[in-house]
């Protein structure tokens, strides 16, 4: 196993962090895959060693390469049958799997329970959804739902909208993740994150971010998600929002302010000025481009099928309803008053009359 410390780790860190599936994969890797990208190629007693030469190229593993990972495999392999060890993920990865080892997570499952070395994706490459999917692995989103509803109101509508590490995880800093969704055919409001090949066919291009990016400026901008939903909601079609953390933990645990609503609903607009919008990709990943900020508040034009309750407060607004509720108040408080001030008034005048 390569150990990289000094410069040569930590140029090697920022460069994996940084590095997109765009880039050329480690030398070496090519033999490999002559073998282990064949779909019936099978290991020791059957095991399955199949490995997805475009999924893997599409990791930051590719780049520092499989003998980084496998560093003893033999010359005579695979012929000889000896098993190559693997390397621990904390070998690279030690804060992560210390944070790791001390969730209430660790107990349950190792780094494999969720990543597969060999798909694995840095968390901008990756939806929200498909990070659902691997807690349901373990974690049946039915019973999920249902264990959410004894103190969580519209529980199937908050997973629907939260990967689970939002609040299971110490994750901060939260973005909105849009997602381009189409209805399953014969539902009435059942949808579907709509896969690339979907995409293709409608843009008429390999590149789908052009559905919304029409100036081709990898930024979207109000006035395009305006044009996406009149052009494309008669399709069936919608964007999806997901609160998903910015920056990524993996201390797994459950925390006490999670349960207060007003965590995520009284944090006011603020918390909804940053977000983006998650392209699937032919790799099986996503590519996300920034949104104009503040457009996901624009609810009417914007994203008309996201919203989250707290997000459109403005100062302004609140001392005006302010007002009108006093006001309200005050008018049978100061009318009863002046009532009682000339009841004598009109005592008098009614025993005249």
């Amino acid at each position: 196993m390569r150990v990289y410390t000094g410069r040569t780790g930590l140029f090697l860190a920022v460069f994996m962090f940084f590095a997109v599936p765009v880039f050329a994969a480690a030398p070496g890797n090519e033999g490999c895959m002559k073998c282990h990208g064949q779909t019936e190629i099978k290991g020791p007693a059957g095991m399955k060693v199949f490995i997805d030469p475009a999924k893997f190229a599409a990791t930051t593993h590719s780049i520092v390469g499989c003998t980084s990972c496998h560093d003893r495999v033999s010359a005579g392999h695979p012929g000889d049958g000896y098993v190559p060890p693997r390397a621990a993920c904390g070998d690279c990865h030690n804060p992560v799997y210390k944070e790791y080892a001390a969730s209430l997570h660790a107990s349950k499952a190792g780094c494999n329970g969720c990543h597969n070395p060999h798909e694995v994706r840095l968390p901008m490459f990756v939806s929200g959804d498909d990070i659902n999917r691997k807690c349901a692995r373990c974690h049946d989103t039915r019973k999920t739902i249902q264990s959410h509803s004894t103190w969580l109101p519209q529980a199937d509508l908050h997973i629907d909208s939260m990967p689970c590490i939002t609040c299971h995880t110490g994750s901060k800093d939260y973005v909105i993740i849009m997602s381009i969704e189409s209805r399953l055919p014969g539902s009435s409001g059942d949808f579907k994150i709509t896969t690339y090949d979907e995409l293709t066919t409608l843009a008429k291009s390999e590149d789908v971010s052009r559905i919304i990016d029409r100036n081709n400026d990898k930024q979207i901008s109000l006035a395009e998600l305006r044009e996406f939903n009149h052009q494309l909601r008669g399709k069936n079609m919608r964007l999806w929002g997901m609160m998903v953390p910015e920056t990524v933990t993996h201390s797994y645990q459950i925390l006490e302010n999670r349960w207060d609503c007003s965590f995520c609903h009284a944090s006011g607009p603020n918390a909804a000025q940053k977000s983006f919008i998650a392209f699937p990709d032919k790799n099986g990943g996503y590519t996300r481009l920034a949104v104009e900020k503040g457009a996901i508040l624009d609810i009417l034009y914007g994203t008309p099928d996201f919203y989250m309750l707290g997000t459109t407060r403005s100062t302004p607004l609140n001392i005006i309803g302010a007002l009108i509720v006093a006001g309200g108040l005050a008018f049978p408080v100061i009318h009863g008053f002046f009532r009682f001030l000339t009841r004598k008034n009109r005592e008098e005048n009614h025993h005249e009359a």
